[in-house]
């Protein structure tokens, strides 16, 4: 590639990658502060009619999946790429680079240089100060020049990559959202208690969603405050497949039912006019459950015997109790008060009924599938590795100059960093001193 060429320039300028980042930032807030996906009325309701309109034509209430967004985030994937090509290839070559042939007039201008002499022989004060180096996690490799022995060691040569790291990162989030909105879904379904379902619908087109299996909302339950607010709600949901039980749980906010990568998160409800009646017989243990509505009394095929709701009190849409009559042809009718949700024992001529009661419901269930979620957080994985190489790692590198002189050798340490040369010149000065403490055979 030309590196002269302009339209490369310009694709692995920095500029464009902090305006292009800065463009983002700015519309993700505006994204952030504007509801998405909601209808045209609500927008001419809030914003007003002429502003409602520049939004659709921007598409504002969907900003996400704009094209211009999208071209924003294509635009930062190529300027990345580029960017690292045009880089990687310098920054690969210092990370290989033959140190040891580091000129060694270069070597006595660095800042960080310490000098001192011993009187033992060039060769084996050279393997004193390569076993110490080597103590201290310094691997050192040494070549003669110039009539000079020189010793390298370094640390740390890969985290010049951290930030390649990085940008390998971003691009494999944005392969992960690609994967997902390619092959995943977004849907929700009201599942009445008792009912099963096989599909679902998806928030956008509202057309129906196979989920290749059912599911059955056996149970939803909800507890309210004292002033009749909802104060949690759940669902006790089954998987079936080909009718039989796969899996079953309770869900509840945030701890959502996932089943061959599909999730079920409890988001609503919605409370019918109808009832939900269970009648067990004690002694053989039978259990027969009938939905009904207000005083419309139903046949109990198993017991032989007619079930009803007849009177109710409730707070808004919530049924608080109810007055149930029971009768199943042994002597006059049964008639009781049963609390939402709540069961009594029922005395019949020569039988035991257990019957539990309570207002029927439908669970409202949003239902997503991300293929690519793991690859977002692999990618997100490698960003915090790359971002704590690039910020807290640095690339430290020590030479060593022996040259004998009369009856001694002379030593000339120097050292350098890409990153944190305060720290690393602490590194350097306390390494000078051990290594420049065996000066002589007694010392």
């Amino acid at each position: 590639m030309n590196k002269k060429n302009p339209l490369f320039a310009f694709f692995a300028s920095v500029k464009l990658a902090l305006f292009t980042l800065f463009l983002l930032a700015v519309t993700s807030i505006i994204g952030t502060v504007i509801p998405q996906k909601e209808t045209l009325q609500y927008y001419v309701k809030n914003y007003g009619e002429t502003t409602a309109n520049v939004f659709q034509v921007l598409s504002i209430p969907d900003m996400y999946n704009s094209w211009w967004f999208l071209s924003l985030l294509t635009l930062l994937s190529v300027n990345l790429i580029i960017c690292s090509l045009d880089r990687f290839p310098g920054v690969w070559k210092q990370i290989h680079a033959d140190n040891l042939a580091t000129d060694l007039s270069r070597l006595k201008k660095m800042r960080l240089s310490q000098n001192w002499e011993s009187d033992k022989a060039e060769s084996v004060l050279a393997g004193e100060l390569t076993h110490s180096l080597a103590a201290k996690g310094w691997k050192a490799e040494q070549r003669t020049r110039d009539n000079s022995l020189l010793l390298f060691a370094q640390k740390g040569a890969m985290t010049r990559t951290g930030v390649y790291v990085v940008h390998a990162s971003i691009l494999v989030i944005f392969l992960g959202a690609i994967i997902g909105e390619l092959y995943g879904f977004k849907g929700s379904i009201m599942l009445p208690e008792t009912k099963t379902t096989g599909s679902i619908f998806a928030f956008d087109t509202q057309k129906s969603i196979d989920l290749g299996f059912e599911v059955r909302c056996n149970r939803f339950g909800i507890d309210f405050y004292d002033n009749g607010m909802p104060k949690a709600y759940r669902s006790d949901l089954t998987v079936l497949e080909d009718g039989k039980v796969i899996l079953e749980k309770r869900i509840v906010v945030n701890d959502p039912l996932t089943y061959k990568g599909i999730t079920f998160y409890q988001s609503s409800y919605q409370p019918y006019e109808d009832f939900l009646l269970t009648v067990t017989d004690q002694e053989t243990g039978t259990a027969e459950t009938a939905i009904m509505g207000f005083q419309q009394p139903q046949d109990l095929t198993v017991h032989g015997a007619k079930i009803g709701v007849i009177n109710a009190n409730a707070m808004g849409q919530t049924i608080s109790n109810m007055k149930i009559w029971f009768d199943d042809d042994q002597g006059p009718a049964s008639t009781f008060w049963l609390d939402e949700g709540d069961q009594v024992t029922v005395e019949r001529p020569g039988k035991k009924y257990t019957i539990a009661g309570k207002q029927m419901y439908a669970t409202g269930l949003q239902v997503a599938k991300d293929p690519g979620v793991w690859v977002v957080y692999i990618g997100c994985g490698m960003m915090i590795l790359g971002l704590f190489i690039a910020f807290f790692m640095s690339h430290r590198r020590i030479w060593l100059v022996l040259n004998k002189e009369g009856g001694t050798t002379t030593v000339l340490m120097s050292g350098s960093a890409n990153k944190n040369k305060n720290g690393f010149e602490q590194t350097f000065a306390a390494l000078a001193e051990q290594l420049s403490a065996k000066k002589s055979d007694q010392g």
